[in-house]
């Protein structure tokens, strides 16, 4: 995909997921209003942390395209990488639905539904964006290689978020305890059950999301405007 493809739409895509996230906001503001209580409020949290790689992204594609040097471009790609994972991460928040609960399940169920939804296309997005440079910068198959490689390594860090506790900004603050999981016997962490199965269940469903995403995505499928029949 080349940038100036992708360009003309950014402006459209950005007000769009800042309504879909003032949307989410807001089912958490009604149901705060309603209920009097704060149970789901951790979901506005998850959205900001969301939105870091989307912002990271388009600092670097916006910095490739202004000529930023090495650097920069690094620095942005590092960040981008180490907070990817908190965009699909929200699709794990489903485990706090619970009946019978302060607000319907079905309200619930929705709340959390926009969320993960929001979150998913903030990753995906962003992810989008990455490629993009990767390829004008290294070519299509780098660029494949580098997006379907990362979103494995982002079903590793919604692991690790998940079941370890572990933090983006861990990995900056205190990497130890990023790689403290994978320092522990082979049959206690890196090869346990549930470690592959939900690295490979999150692999197979974002690389099929990022697929289905990034075809709908392409500007190819436009039409022409049809002529008036006579």
């Amino acid at each position: 995909m080349r940038l100036d493809r992708i360009s003309g739409r950014r402006l459209a895509t950005f007000i769009l997921l800042v309504l879909a996230s003032g949307l989410c906001v807001a089912l958490v503001a009604v149901r705060i209003s309603r209920t009097g209580t704060l149970e789901y409020r951790f979901l506005v949290w998850n959205l900001f942390l969301a939105w870091l790689p989307f912002v990271f992204a388009l600092a670097l594609y916006d910095g490739y395209r202004r000529g930023r040097g090495a650097v920069y471009l690094a620095g942005c790609g590092v960040l981008w990488l180490l907070f990817l994972p908190n965009a699909p991460y929200i699709l794990t928040d489903f485990v706090h639905l619970s009946e019978p609960g302060a607000a319907p399940l079905w309200y619930d169920g929705a709340t959390v539904a926009a969320f993960a939804f929001t979150g998913l296309v903030l990753g995906l997005g962003s992810l989008v964006l990455v490629q993009t440079v990767i390829t004008a910068a290294r070519g299509p198959a780098a660029g494949w290689a580098a997006g379907l490689g990362t979103l494995g390594l982002a079903s590793v860090g919604i692991y690790l978020g998940r079941f370890v506790g572990v933090n983006s900004w861990d990995a900056l603050v205190d990497p130890a305890r990023v790689l403290a999981p994978f320092a522990e016997k082979l049959d206690e962490s890196l090869v346990h059950t549930r470690f592959l199965a939900v690295t490979a269940v999150f692999t197979a469903f974002l690389v099929l999301a990022y697929l289905l995403l990034y075809t709908v995505a392409q500007p190819g499928l436009a039409l022409e405007p049809r002529r008036p029949r006579r």
